[in-house]
């Protein structure tokens, strides 16, 4: 794997994937580039100085940018809806405070300061709610696009893990989350709205609930020491996420399958010993369902993850009636160091995970192929 320093600062101030993960956009001191997610091809690029924020509206020429204060024309006070297509600003919002986070879908657009969220509809760019919230100098938020279950989730307390979930469609509170006893440091939303993900300060449990019910589903121990974690993705599945990925400050990227988690659960419920154990008891961590690759990210070094597809082969050379199916995924890793990697990540027919590098890529030296 090529070197990444993380002794110098970090060159890339921003990242993150669009709504249906085709695509993935980063800031830096020069300006920000726009990136596909399959292959890592750069497919646009703009030298107009540094940016704390770059939004995409998943695939169309719109995005959401902020500057990060280091011109006077950028301010971290200024929203700018630009458009790649005509290369210029569509609209803009001015704010008293720093912009830390945006987020939009088809229909709205949702703006995060340290101590406020606004709500916006899209096209007209009316405010819609305005939401006082804890004080938030981080932007953690998390965001599910589908306009059916489309929730904003933030933290609801500066001294414990508590996450309110908000229906940005519907304007209302929709519940508040006891998930942790530490603050939190990560929260991800399933894209279909159902599940979320948190995790705390502490880094070493991560716990994913159900959101329509507001209930505890699963707890997975991503390790025993503390450790930042820097990212959570849902597999991409319409209807269960069946694979939770994390990115941590240990420089491992860990997957956890829940699905397996889901069919324990149906055996043990099932069983008379199920019946009358409650589920809080029964969040069990399951060791034998934790991939770990290793060091896949020097450690200190911020990255972002995401899982675009997966699938399932049977094995050669051993008969389909053995059950004997290959779980797969790819799993996209984004490193403020300036590197794209893409690795396959397999289950075979023993619940053994393999992992292998397909591509590699330094973002910041990208160029345009303008070959057809």
């Amino acid at each position: 794997m090529t070197n990444q320093s993380s002794s110098s600062p970090s060159p890339i101030l921003c990242a993150s994937f669009n709504q249906d993960y085709s695509g993935f956009s980063i800031g830096t001191r020069d300006g920000f580039k726009i990136f596909d997610s399959d292959s890592g091809r750069l497919c646009y690029d703009r030298a107009m100085g540094a940016f704390n924020i770059v939004e995409m509206m998943f695939g169309s020429s719109l995005l959401a940018i902020v500057g990060a204060g280091e011109q006077p024309s950028l301010s971290p006070r200024r929203l700018c809806l630009f458009n790649t297509k005509t290369g210029a600003a569509a609209r803009e919002l001015n704010f008293l405070t720093s912009i830390l986070a945006v987020r939009l879908n088809m229909k709205r657009l949702i703006v995060l300061l340290q101590d406020k969220t606004y709500i916006y509809d899209l096209n007209s760019l009316a405010i819609l709610d305005t939401i006082d919230t804890v004080s938030n100098p981080k932007g953690l938020c998390a965001f599910s696009p589908n306009l059916e279950s489309c929730y904003l989730a933030l933290p609801a307390s500066t001294t414990k893990g508590s996450v309110l979930l908000y229906n940005v469609m519907e304007l209302q509170s929709h519940c508040e989350i006891e998930a942790h006893r530490s603050p939190l440091a990560a929260i991800a939303l399933s894209s279909n709205g159902l599940y979320i993900a948190t995790a705390s300060e502490q880094g070493t449990i991560i716990r994913v609930h159900l959101v329509t019910q507001a209930t505890k589903s699963y707890s997975f121990r991503r390790g025993t020491y503390p450790s930042a974690i820097y990212s959570l993705s849902f597999g991409p599945s319409m209807q269960l996420p069946d694979i939770l990925v994390a990115t941590s400050s240990s420089g491992s990227v860990h997957v956890f399958s829940l699905a397996f988690m889901i069919n324990q659960r149906s055996k043990r419920s099932s069983s008379l010993l199920g019946s009358v154990i409650p589920n809080k008891i029964n969040d069990a961590f399951e060791p034998a369902h934790h991939y770990v690759l290793p060091n896949a990210v020097p450690a200190g070094v911020k990255s972002y993850v995401m899982i675009r597809g997966r699938g399932a082969d049977t094995v050669a050379g051993i008969s389909p009636l053995s059950q004997a199916v290959i779980s797969q995924a790819l799993i996209t890793i984004i490193t403020f160091s300036g590197y794209f990697q893409q690795y396959k990540f397999s289950i075979n027919h023993a619940n053994s995970g393999s992992w292998s590098l397909e591509r590699e890529l330094n973002l910041l030296t990208a160029i345009i192929d303008n070959v057809s």
